[in-house]
């Protein structure tokens, strides 16, 4: 943090892959969430073309917001500033996969917990994914969070692909300790 521009992204990702993958106590993965999304949302106003300060704010919302229930935060009006957030993040920088899947993941989030409400439309979502395993091919993150969209917005019926993604997921090679949590989480979910 007290580097600035990209020590601040380094720190936020840090931070949230920290609360989402490896945090135990909800408390404190909740309170994580929050500090990186005001850091997000102070260092966006600061440098308002940075795609990364965008992403960053919108993603420690959305972990917040599945953390107090989708329903709870749209009523706190936080499902505007994710979409907003995301929106923006791919607009500075089209290619951003990780952007494109946690805006499919808002529009299958909201579609399955109140309807769609706020702009959140299911084939829109659908595409986002498309494009970020475009953008991205070998991203276990991508598949998972395809595979549980596919589940939420088309029920049984996709079960069959959404297994398939996470197989995918799980055979992953992982090119960091960020992409390790995601192929353990891969792996972990076909044990169960």
């Amino acid at each position: 943090l007290a580097a600035g521009g990209a020590g601040i992204t380094a720190a936020n990702k840090a931070t949230s892959i920290y609360a989402n993958y490896l945090e135990k106590k909800e408390k404190t993965r909740l309170e994580l969430f929050t500090q990186v999304a005001e850091q997000a949302h102070q260092q966006a106003q600061a440098d308002p073309k940075n795609a990364n300060a965008w992403y960053w704010h919108a993603y420690a919302l959305g972990r917040y917001s599945q953390g107090i229930s989708v329903a709870k935060a749209l009523a706190q009006g936080l499902g505007s500033k994710i979409r907003e957030s995301l929106e923006k993040a791919i607009a500075l920088a089209p290619a951003h996969a990780d952007a494109h899947i946690a805006l499919g993941a808002f529009h299958a989030e909201v579609i399955d917990k109140v309807g769609a409400l706020i702009g959140a439309k299911k084939d829109k979502g659908l595409k986002l994914f498309q494009e970020a395993l475009r953008l991205n091919p070998e991203s276990a993150i991508a598949m998972i969070e395809y595979a549980n969209a596919l589940v939420m917005l088309e029920g049984e019926r996709k079960m069959r692909e959404a297994t398939a993604l996470y197989e995918k997921a799980a055979a992953c090679k992982p090119q960091d300790a960020m992409e390790q949590l995601d192929v353990d989480l891969a792996q972990a979910e076909l044990e169960e």
